[in-house]
């Protein structure tokens, strides 16, 4: 348990680097947030027959709030998960776990969305993969160094 509990202080701190690697994005190309999360959550709660309460603008900024802490959840699941696989035995080099890390964040924030419809990595573009790519890589590197650094 130690081990996961670790992941996901690790994960947490990949989130921010994650999150600051956006917002830089951002503010360096002057591009807009990602719609994503948000039709993320609107899909999900239509496909579960639950709604959002509020006014327009009050049920929006709760679609928005929810966007962003699913986004964070899965940042500390994800270090969760980096944690539970140094418990099993799976002990790369700092590198290599955060390639691991990254990777895994990727794929666990956008399968959902894949499958829901709501994305297509196929269609996107380089600029888009790369907004997407390097903001894992910052989660991966510091999820994996925060880790390393909590392990000892």
């Amino acid at each position: 348990m130690r081990e996961v509990l670790l992941g996901a202080a690790a994960g947490a701190a990949g989130t921010t680097a994650l999150n600051a690697a956006t917002y830089l994005d951002m503010s360096w190309r002057g591009r807009s947030a990602s719609s994503a999360p948000e039709e993320s959550v609107m899909r999900l709660t239509d496909a579960v027959h639950v709604s959002i309460p509020g006014s327009e603008q009050t049920r929006e900024n709760r679609i928005s709030g929810l966007g962003a802490l699913s986004g964070i959840a899965t940042g500390v699941a994800a270090g969760a998960a980096y944690g539970l696989s140094r418990a099993l035995g799976l002990r790369p080099p700092v590198w290599a776990g955060a390639l691991l890390a990254g990777a895994g964040a990727m794929v666990g924030s956008n399968a959902g969305m894949v499958a829901m419809g709501v994305t297509e990595p196929g269609s996107w573009s380089a600029a888009d993969w790369i907004s997407d790519l390097l903001p894992h890589v910052a989660y991966g590197a510091v999820t994996a160094a925060t880790y390393a650094a909590t392990e000892r």
